[in-house]
């Protein structure tokens, strides 16, 4: 993971160096120190409700777009339209939340920061990580537009009372089929060389959560969140409607993003079901797929990415390190930063 790329001449950079440049996507400052702490330093909580309300912002805003313009010239959106107005939102949500997740790190430090430092985007994986990234905000709004989208109707294509059901859902559906794919990956050798690359990576930042091989990318971007979507859709007959995709997208990505920036903080999933979860030692820490990077290879454990729903069940919890209840200050909350 050897990374000399960000202190080298620009005249060496290819596209996919200046893009993260332009875009501002780097992980952490190079000019600005990192808070280091000890495993048993009191370590603050992560605000769900400030988070609630960020991921629906940010999850709103091309919604009301497209219904007052529709509404306004009583047509609606074509599918390449509703695609291209979705896809750049979840690029433009997707900056903004690496930004902010950067200011959070120079804020709050890093798990295990006392004993090693974020592995960077390695000079070798520059042009890999960038397309993963775009990937995952180009093709996951497209299937949901093939697949979810219905050109026909000025309204939003979402059921209101069938939302919190369908956002309590995804996840838990998500995480068993990425539970069983990802487990595995670890535990039958021909599936392992599909999975290695990711755990170069021993102590991940934002940037790597989509580093992988290309097998790899097209399960967790492309063919999981399809089968989630038909679970629901087919088998538990919700309505899954394109918006009400859409939403649960913004919720799996902040996840996603969130589990791979090895943040400083005592921090569960993101979800409507959070307190049910936590009742039942269900609720996936932040700390979680940290300690699957830097503990795990071949053999591992904590395999969910959304909840430990599947992990509790067979039995494949790992124990965690700094993020425990007795060390958390409660009267130390972090709320999700705007800027």
């Amino acid at each position: 993971m050897k990374s000399t790329w960000r202190e080298a001449s620009k005249r060496t950079w290819n596209p996919f160096h200046w893009l993260v440049h332009i875009t501002n996507l780097y992980p952490t400052h190079l000019d600005k120190e990192i808070p280091v702490h000890k495993k048993d330093d009191p370590l603050p909580y992560f605000d769900q409700f400030a988070a609630h309300i960020w991921i629906w912002t940010h999850a709103s805003w091309p919604m009301i777009i497209q219904y007052v313009w529709q509404k306004y010239t009583g047509e609606p959106w074509k599918a390449w339209t509703t695609f291209a107005v979705f896809s750049l939102a979840m690029q433009i949500n997707a900056i903004h939340k690496i930004w902010v997740i950067r200011r959070l790190s120079h804020r709050l430090g890093f798990l295990d920061g006392d004993k090693h430092a974020r592995d960077p985007v390695p000079d070798i994986g520059v042009a890999k990580t960038v397309i993963s990234l775009l990937s995952t905000v180009t093709f996951r709004p497209l299937i949901a537009t093939i697949f979810a989208y219905h050109a026909n109707t000025t309204n939003l294509q979402l059921t209101w009372w069938s939302l919190p059901i369908e956002l309590s859902l995804y996840g838990v559906v998500l995480d068993l089929f990425f539970y069983t794919y990802h487990r595995s990956c670890h535990e039958l050798d021909g599936l392992w060389r599909y999975h290695r690359t990711h755990h170069l990576t021993k102590h991940p930042n934002v940037l790597l959560s989509s580093y992988a091989d290309e097998e790899q990318e097209f399960l967790e971007i492309g063919l999981i969140p399809l089968l989630s979507w038909a679970t629901l859709h087919f088998i538990f007959r919700l309505p899954m409607g394109f918006h009400a995709w859409w939403i649960c997208h913004e919720y799996v990505i902040f996840v996603e993003a969130f589990g791979h920036s090895g943040l400083r903080m005592y921090s569960t999933t993101v979800t409507p079901i959070a307190g049910l979860l936590d009742y039942f030692g269900m609720e996936l820490q932040l700390e979680d797929h940290d300690l699957h990077h830097r503990k795990g290879w071949r053999k591992s454990h904590n395999y969910g990415k959304q909840t430990r729903v599947w992990d509790k069940i067979f039995g494949t919890c790992g124990s965690r390190v700094e993020a425990v209840k007795p060390s958390v200050n409660w009267d130390d909350p972090v709320k999700m930063p705007w800027f």
